[in-house]
């Protein structure tokens, strides 16, 4: 009896170590595309948007692509992820005084962001997080006027930038998993994605 138990312990042992080194506790790499709302430059295109109807404007047919991001972590540690996002976003809408139209608004945001995540719980199949960055944005705005050749400018400028996600839900396999989360910043206040580790 003793032998069968002690068999036992070493296959169980055994098979705790080949977990250990070829499963989830090991992966290194992750990286992860996503798609969020409200970010910083939406915040502050909708606020310029309210400073220029008290002047007379109006805007319409508004189309926001973005923020859409891509980010890479390397886990120095389980619970500890450092790199770097890349965000995106990109606002048109044409621009009115009364009924005239006068002109169409393009802006468009690059965003560079060095980051960490902290995972503060990492189990196989599910997973909470809390990640933060901050970096720069280059903002490119350009108006192209109906009326007048001359009232036509583009403009590119660069902006401190952040985000932070206090709370950060994935759930999937041990490679590929869906996430959502929570915070505020250029990726938005909520963003959805799929993250894959490796």
């Amino acid at each position: 009896m003793r032998k069968i138990i002690l068999l036992v312990m070493v296959a169980i042992s055994t098979a705790t170590c080949m977990k250990a080194q070829n499963g989830y506790d090991n992966t290194k790499h992750e990286i992860a595309i996503s798609l969020g709302g409200w970010s910083n430059s939406q915040i502050i295109d909708a606020f310029e948007e309210l400073t220029g109807t008290m002047f007379g404007a109006s805007f319409k047919n508004e189309k926001f692509t973005g923020p859409i991001s891509a980010e890479y972590f390397y886990h120095a540690k389980p619970w500890l992820g450092v790199g770097g996002i890349l965000a995106y976003g990109h606002n048109k809408q044409d621009v009115f005084i009364g009924q005239v139209q006068e002109g169409v608004s393009k802006n468009s945001y690059i965003t560079l962001m060095p980051a960490v995540k902290f995972d503060w719980l990492r189990k196989s199949h599910f997973g909470l997080y809390s990640k933060l960055a901050l970096g720069a944005t280059l903002r490119n705005e350009k108006y192209d006027s109906d009326r007048n050749a001359a009232d036509s400018y583009s403009d590119n400028e660069v902006n401190i930038n952040w985000q932070v996600s206090l709370l950060g839900i994935e759930a999937g396999s041990q490679v590929v998993r869906g996430f959502l989360e929570l915070g505020t910043g250029e990726q938005g206040i909520a963003l959805i994605g799929l993250r894959y580790k490796f």
